[in-house]
């Protein structure tokens, strides 16, 4: 079990901690798991991993995005594609996410609405809650309203087409983002506690309660995030301390006693 340092990216609208990571834009840390006892990045300590899991601090409204699935990005972006889910850390009263669109529209529709800065009325916004959880296929046009502390598992892929970004200015990629948009929705799940699963990632909600749980998994590697509560977190003899946000990779048959008291999502990809 390695404890794990984030690579963190600042942006416009607030910051990404990249928790989880061995995608060459940014790598976290494995601490302890160089040959001296040092802190290595994530790639030297397991290899490279199929997943890329962030925590976003979104103080303003980030761009209106849609993201390719892996044949598209395989052929024009030499990538994976990026399937993603949120799981709401915190939010603002009142603060919603956009999560698709208010009904079915034309390439040509979509494509004069985003020339003409009038997207907003196509836009389906949905309230959120911190608990919440949704998912978010890829070809599904979403954005992130300030407001909002997302937990983000997702495609280990950096590739995002950048559809709307309300006037401000910055580059948008309309053309790729069109050829890539499908007829989606997705509805948040309240309180989440799971287990969800979909072709790359399974996540569940475990809840310590009045005393410790033990947590593993046979066939995989998986993480364990903390939510809430503090202590340490036991494995193989050895004990870690922790807060909430606090990060863990785990080996496949590894067992971690989770103490009284402390809420963790455990996090594997499939």
């Amino acid at each position: 079990m390695y404890k794990l340092r984030p690579f963190v990216s600042e942006k416009i609208w607030g910051y990404e901690r990249w928790i989880v990571s061995t995608h060459p834009a940014g790598q976290s840390l494995a601490e302890g798991a160089g040959n001296d006892g040092t802190a290595v990045p994530l790639a030297d300590a397991i290899g490279s991993y199929p997943l890329l899991i962030k925590v976003i601090q979104a103080d303003q409204t980030l761009s209106v995005q849609v993201h390719p699935d892996d044949a598209y990005a395989r052929v024009h972006e030499r990538s994976l594609g990026k399937t993603e889910c949120w799981y709401v850390l915190d939010a603002a009263p009142g603060t919603s996410l956009i999560c698709g669109l208010t009904g079915t529209y034309t390439a040509q529709e979509l494509r004069s609405a985003i020339a003409e800065n009038r997207l907003e009325p196509y836009l389906r916004s949905v309230p959120v809650s911190k608990g919440d959880f949704i998912f978010i296929p890829a070809g599904l046009v979403h954005a992130i309203n300030g407001g909002l502390r997302l937990l983000e598992v997702q495609e280990s892929s950096d590739i995002t087409y950048r559809l709307y970004d309300w006037g401000r200015g910055r580059e948008v990629h309309v053309e790729k983002g069109l050829s890539v948009t499908k007829d989606l929705s997705s509805e948040p799940v309240n309180d989440f506690t799971g287990p969800f699963s979909c072709d790359y990632f399974s996540l569940e909600r475990i809840d310590a309660g009045s005393g410790a749980v033990t947590v593993s998994c046979a066939e995989n590697d998986f993480i364990l995030f903390v939510l809430s509560g503090g202590g340490a977190l036991a494995c193989a003899g050895n004990r870690a301390s922790c807060k909430a946000e606090d990060t863990f990779f785990c080996r496949a048959g590894e067992t971690v006693a989770v103490p009284a008291g402390m809420s963790v999502m455990k996090i594997a990809a499939r």
